[in-house]
Order: C-alpha cells, then sequence, then structure tokens
C-alpha cells in the first residue's frame, strides 16, 4: 500500500505506543490530548477512522477506542519503528552472557536468559538443521579408570560433550589409539557423515569395546545435530500477558506448539519479523516473533528470537536482539575462527 500522510503515520504510531503500554483500546481523546498534532480531537477521529479504513487500526466495539491490526504493526515496524538505545546496563549483561560460557549451547542459554529477562518476553535461540557442518575436532579423555569424557566440536561453534563408561582394563595407550582413530576417521567429515561413521575394527578385547562405545555415541550426537537445538527462556512470561489470559485453550494450544520442539524450531529459523497472521501455525497468529541470525565468521550459526502478542514494544525489543545477536557473533567467531 501507499504510505500515509505524515499526520496519519503520527496518529498510528502513537496508537501502536500507546496500546503496547495500556493494552486497552486508545481512544481519540488520549491522543489528542497527549500528542502534540495541531488539530483538534474531531479531526484525530477522522483520521483514525480512514486509517481503520484502511486496515491498518480495528475497532473493537462501536463506542471503543482504535488497536492495531496485523497489517497496522508491520506497517509500523516496516517505515515507523525508530530503535531506542540500549541503556549501559543492558548491554552490559548481554555482553557478559555472551562472553562468560565455553560451549555454543551454553552461550545461548545464557544469552537467551539475559535477554528474556530484560524484555519480560519469550526468547528463543535454535542453531542450523544442517547435515553439512563440518567436524572441527573430537577427542576422547579419561576421567578415571572406568570413566572418559568424550567431546565432539563443529565449525559453526558448537561443542557436545559425553560422559562414557570405559571397559576394565582401559589404559592411557588404549585411550591414545581411540584418538589417532577418531582423528583418522572423523577429521574431513561433515555431522551427516559422523551419524552413518562405522566403528573401527580391532583385535583388542578392551579397545574394541571402547571404540564401539566412543562411535557410537559420536553417532547418537550426530543424529541429534541434524535436528538442531532449540532453546527456550521465559515462557512464564506468555502466560502473564492478557491477550493470553482470556481465552484458557487458545493459551493451552499456543503452549503445546512452544513445547514442541519441531514447531518452534521452524518458526523461529530465519530472519526478520513476522506478525500475527503472518506465522503459519495458525495458533501463533495472536503472536508476532522477531528473529535475527548470528554467525561464526561469515558462516550462518542459528538465529535469536524474541517472542510475544502482537502488542509488544518492538523498538526496544528489536534493539535489544540485535546487539545479542552482535555480540553472540563476536564470541564465537572469536573462538572458532
Amino acid at each position: 500500500m501507499d504510505g500515509l500522510t505524515p499526520r496519519k503515520e503520527q496518529i498510528l504510531r502513537a496508537v501502536v505506543v500507546e496500546y503496547v503500554s495500556a493494552a486497552e483500546p486508545i481512544p481519540s481523546e488520549l491522543i489528542a490530548s497527549k500528542y502534540e498534532l495541531g488539530v483538534r480531537s474531531a479531526t484525530v477521529r477522522n483520521e483514525l477512522a480512514e486509517i481503520t479504513d484502511l486496515g491498518l487500526l480495528e475497532q473493537p466495539h462501536t463506542s471503543a477506542g482504535r488497536v492495531p491490526s496485523d497489517r497496522g504493526y508491520r506497517y509500523y515496524v516496516d517505515r515507523l519503528v525508530i530503535q531506542r538505545p540500549i541503556e549501559d546496563l543492558a548491554q552490559q549483561r548481554l555482553q557478559d552472557a555472551s562472553n562468560e560460557e565455553d560451549t555454543l549451547r551454553e552461550m545461548l542459554t545464557e544469552s537467551t536468559k539475559a535477554l528474556s529477562r530484560l524484555t519480560h518476553l519469550l526468547t528463543a535461540a535454535a542453531t542450523l538443521r544442517d547435515t553439512q557442518v563440518r567436524i572441527l575436532n573430537a577427542a576422547l579423555t579419561a576421567l578415571g579408570p572406568q570413566r572418559a569424557l568424550l567431546v565432539l566440536a563443529l565449525q559453526n561453534g558448537h561443542v557436545e560433550n559425553r560422559l562414557l563408561d570405559c571397559p576394565v582394563g582401559l589404559t592411557l595407550q588404549h585411550v591414545g589409539q581411540v584418538n589417532e582413530a577418531i582423528g583418522r576417521i572423523v577429521g574431513e567429515m561433515t555431522v551427516g557423515d559422523l551419524a552413518k561413521a562405522k566403528t573401527p575394527v580391532t583385535e583388542d578385547p578392551v579397545l574394541a569395546k571402547i571404540l564401539k562405545a566412543a562411535f557410537a555415541t559420536l553417532r547418537s550426537m550426530a543424529r541429534g545435530l541434524i535436528r538442531g537445538q532449540l532453546i527456550t527462556e521465559g515462557e512464564e512470561y506468555i502466560l502473564a500477558q492478557p491477550e493470553f489470559q482470556r481465552s484458557i485453550e487458545e493459551t493451552s494450544t499456543l503452549l503445546a506448539n512452544i513445547e514442541d520442539e519441531d514447531a518452534l524450531h521452524s518458526a523461529v529459523v530465519g530472519e526478520g519479523v513476522t506478525i500475527g497472521r503472518e506465522n503459519p501455525i495458525e495458533s501463533m497468529h495472536g503472536l508476532s516473533i522477531l528473529r535475527k541470525t548470528f554467525f561464526v565468521g561469515h558462516d550462518e550459526a542459528g538465529t535469536l528470537a524474541i517472542i510475544g502478542p502482537t502488542r509488544l514494544p518492538y523498538d526496544r525489543a528489536l534493539s535489544l536482539l540485535d546487539f545479542t545477536a552482535r555480540a553472540v557473533s563476536q564470541t564465537l567467531t572469536k573462538i572458532f575462527k
């Protein structure tokens, strides 16, 4: 659609800002008295009616004020939103969250947790489902006579580790032989290749047992990585929103989709903002999903997302999301490039 006049844009922005804050329909009298538009309230009413006719606002009841429609939020996000500067304390919290942890999953957990607490919204992080991600390193470390740690690192920054029970008679020589076999076989593989890797054959019974356990575990980790990782924080904030307290049935359906990792992973991965009915899953039509890609160097590694009602503070949320994605990307690039 063509752009609105400057005054209509001021009024639409005012309705969005006030509705995000109040969660109640916004009357023309409030807009006329609070915002310096240079016109009387009757003119504001006429402008609101025209913006409503364009499909950017809705009027829940004849005598009620206006609320933004999905199209109104889209116009606001695409043309009117001005991202807020992030306060120093918030920047520090997000920077600390992205720097403190050693693995990608731990970093994303801390970053989504910090982002959720700053926005009071549901946040998510999803790593890419990509069979072509290459293995950076895999190694076995003995922790005791019958205990070892198997670590798998990918070029996109993701690290997985598992504890293994070891057979009686395991020696450091056996551990070295296992690592030689892993390095020889896994070195040039992708995650997809690793999911199908065969266990090397040996005549040493102790070595055979630990090789079998190690490669079974590596294949299991690879299959999990192919499915992609999903981390969420702040589900309780969804329940606190007035929009989702009005219908127990709708809220239950929404929560079921949030708890469905495959559905939520598909909804989160990508870039940009989807609002209301733009989301392909019907039960998510009451949500807006804000997404930002994070990288290792120039390679995409996953997506950070903020999820909330369509009535959310896009200006601050987008600023915080952009900052967090940059911080995570910088840390991952520093560690893995």
